[in-house]
């Protein structure tokens, strides 16, 4: 019944900006933390950016933190992500997900606290 649906994704060149789109229905929004993941070949999926059902206090890895910014519309139940200073290492799948099991911003880091995912929205950097 929930169905967590990304949009936005998309081929951009290296340096340039991307804003990723989650839309969520099937679920009461406000009152689930979000996060963002994303995998590339080859690799496990990697956390990517969380934020509070509240929105306000967020989350990121080391690897995307200053570049990378999660938002949330709770009157839309949409989440967002804007990627800026893209590189060829930002190319992965990224994924939407969706939890009430919410204790603290540090949990949301882990991938098998959420039990509600998007399908995946491809992103590709260019050099």
């Amino acid at each position: 019944q929930v169905q967590l649906v990304e949009s936005g994704g998309g081929l951009v060149q290296a340096g340039g900006s991307l804003r990723l789109s989650c839309a969520a229905s099937g679920l009461t929004f406000r009152s689930y933390a979000m996060g963002w993941f994303r995998q590339a070949p080859g690799k496990e999926r990697e956390f990517v950016a969380a934020i509070r059902c509240t929105g306000g206090d967020t989350d990121y890895p080391d690897y995307v933190k200053v570049r990378f910014t999660i938002s949330r519309d709770n009157a839309k139940n949409t989440v967002y992500l804007q990627m800026n200073s893209l590189t060829p290492e930002d190319t992965a799948v990224y994924y939407c997900a969706a939890t009430t099991k919410y204790s603290s911003l540090l949990a949301l880091r882990i991938r098998s606290w959420y039990d509600n995912w998007g399908q995946g929205s491809q992103v590709t950097a260019n050099s």
